[in-house]
This record gives structure tokens, C-alpha cells and sequence, in this order.
């Protein structure tokens, strides 16, 4: 299976660092966002990757019919706007990959976003990508590894070769639940850590809070049907760890903005749209993640922080692998 075209949809920094990644493994690519403009002025996508020059060869569009003929499309918008932006693809050859790369779940349904692929365009063979990876080491080239899954081993790694490059490594993966359970969660347990720095709570809270994130994590993906060796790869324990250790994750900077008392910037980070759902689902399944409760809880404005804090430190003793 050669993947030659790779359309990205989603023209933000995210999608334009893997537009870059595609063009750096040799394939054709065509970058669709809904106001390009700017990129077509300067060659550079100033507002979200300032400095960094696009290809000349590289084609940008803002007619997401320029997208549908591709051999794969990247679908790099945020989870909220999946339905609608896949809705807007029908007319795809059957069984055309489409990679989401959002890391989140759907408010109002629990759905991960390739469960929202399947019901809005059911023509389209899934795939999801995540991993630790920021979007401006990779728009620089800098050396990043992350995890391709698809139901059909051939097709991960299909989109493994067409993708990876000398500075991107992706690895194949057919456990596409723990891929975006990973994802999804990680982003909760992050706005927590970010919180705890922006309160100044010491090194010693933050990792604690990591590691008893993380148990919430395999916690859930258990009872999702995630295999634990992907929870303990790059999509489950390596992207928690970076988005919990870097203000240049939003999630984490949402957080420490929540932590010091201020309006956070990036009030549509994915961690904050999926907190209340993540919560939901868990009490749905009987999985105890109390973080992630308390996390929905600031969020939502239902708690104030120090009354998360209390919630969780007195919680009843037990043992650590319960």
C-alpha cells in the first residue's frame, strides 16, 4: 500500500507541523485551513509557527474539496469539530485512511474520535496518531517519535512509511482504544500537574500527581479495553509525561494559569473540553479517577482549587495498587 498524496486538515500548529513531517518523507501534500491567507502572503504560518517556511511545493487551500482525492487524509482540528469537519469529507473512495490526530472525547456522546469517523463518514478506514510531540519541535525537524494505530497492521504501517522520515518515527499500532485513551486522558491529568506548578506546590506534588494520574489512566483504559502494554508506550506514559512536565503543552499551561489565580489563555484546550465527559464516563463504567473528577470539577466551575486539593488529600488511606 503506497500513500503518496497526504492531505492535512487543519491548518493550526499541529497541522502544519505533520504537513511539514509528510513533506519531509518525500510525499505530495496538500495543507486545507479555513483561512489561509497569510500562508499564501508569507509562506510561513505566522500565527501559530512563526519563523518556519513553508515548502513552495507544498499546496494550501482553504476548499476542503482539494482534499478528498488524497491516498490519506490527517484530520488535525480539535475533537469538538470532528463530526462536522468529516461530515464535510463524504465523497472519499471507500476505505480511504483517515488518521484523526486529536487527543480527546466527543461532548454529549463519550465517543473517542474515531468512533465519530465511523458514524459521520462510515466510507473511511480509521486511524489515529498520537504521542509525545509538540507541534514546533516537529516543525523544526527536531528528532520526535509517535504512535500510528489502525484496526489493519498493514495499514499502520502503511501510514508509518508514508510519514516517517530521518527526524519522525512513527510506531505501528492496531490497539487504536489505548492510542486514544492515552490521548484523552493525558490532557486531564495535565491541567492537574499544570495547577499544582502554578500554585508552587513542589516538585514532589507534581510527580505524585503524574504517577497517580497515570494509575487513573491504566485504570480506565482497562475497562475500556486498552491493552496495557500501549498505556505504557509513547501514547499513554510518554505523552503523559511531557504534557505534564512543559509549559509548552497548553493543557499544562491552562492549569498553571488555573493555579495562580488567573484567566487561563487557551480556553479551548482539550483537556478542559473533555474533563466533564472523561468524569462521566468514568462513574458510567465504575472506574475510580478521583483527579480526574476533581480536574471537572474546577473546570466546570462546580469547586474551587483548594476544595479539589482537600477532596483529594483526604481521601480514605489505602494500598497503592488498589
Amino acid at each position: 500500500m503506497k500513500l503518496e498524496r497526504i492531505a492535512v486538515v487543519g491548518a493550526g500548529a499541529w497541522g502544519t507541523a505533520l504537513a511539514l513531517a509528510a513533506h519531509r518523507a518525500g510525499r505530495e501534500v496538500t495543507l486545507y485551513g479555513r483561512d489561509v491567507s497569510d500562508i499564501h502572503a508569507t509562506g510561513e504560518n505566522r500565527e501559530h509557527l512563526p519563523g518556519i517556511a513553508l515548502p513552495p511545493d507544498m499546496a494550501v487551500t482553504d476548499r476542503l474539496g482539494d482534499v478528498i482525492t488524497a491516498d490519506a487524509i490527517l484530520i488535525v482540528t480539535p475533537t469538538q469539530t470532528v463530526r462536522s469537519v468529516v461530515a464535510g469529507l463524504a465523497g472519499i473512495a471507500d476505505d480511504t485512511p483517515v488518521v484523526l490526530c486529536a487527543k480527546g472525547l466527543e461532548r454529549g456522546t463519550e465517543l473517542r474520535p474515531t468512533e465519530v469517523l465511523e458514524q459521520a463518514l462510515p466510507p473511511a478506514a480509521p486511524a489515529v496518531l498520537s504521542g509525545p510531540s509538540f507541534a514546533v519541535d516537529v516543525a523544526r525537524g527536531l528528532p520526535t517519535a509517535v504512535t500510528i494505530a489502525a484496526a489493519e497492521p498493514k495499514l499502520a504501517m502503511a501510514l508509518c512509511q508514508a510519514l516517517g522520515s530521518s527526524s519522525f518515527r512513527p510506531y505501528a499500532e492496531t490497539d487504536m482504544i489505548g492510542v486514544e485513551v492515552g490521548g484523552a486522558f493525558k490532557n486531564v491529568l495535565a491541567i492537574a500537574v499544570g495547577i499544582v506548578a502554578g500554585r508552587a506546590l513542589g516538585a514532589s506534588a507534581a510527580a505524585a500527581l503524574t504517577a497517580r494520574g497515570f494509575a487513573e489512566l491504566r485504570r480506565i483504559g482497562a475497562a475500556l479495553g486498552a491493552r496495557p502494554d500501549t498505556l505504557m508506550g509513547l501514547s499513554g506514559l510518554g505523552d503523559l509525561v511531557l504534557t505534564c512536565s512543559s509549559p509548552q503543552s497548553r493543557n499544562f499551561s491552562y492549569g498553571l494559569a488555573l493555579g495562580r489565580g488567573e484567566v487561563p489563555a487557551h480556553v479551548l484546550v482539550e483537556g478542559a473540553a473533555t474533563a466533564a465527559v472523561a468524569r462521566a464516563l468514568a462513574l458510567r463504567l465504575g472506574v475510580d479517577m478521583p483527579i480526574t473528577a476533581q480536574v471537572a470539577a474546577v473546570v466546570e466551575g462546580e469547586i474551587d482549587i483548594d476544595g479539589a486539593m482537600a477532596a483529594l488529600m483526604s481521601r480514605p488511606l489505602k494500598h497503592e495498587t488498589e
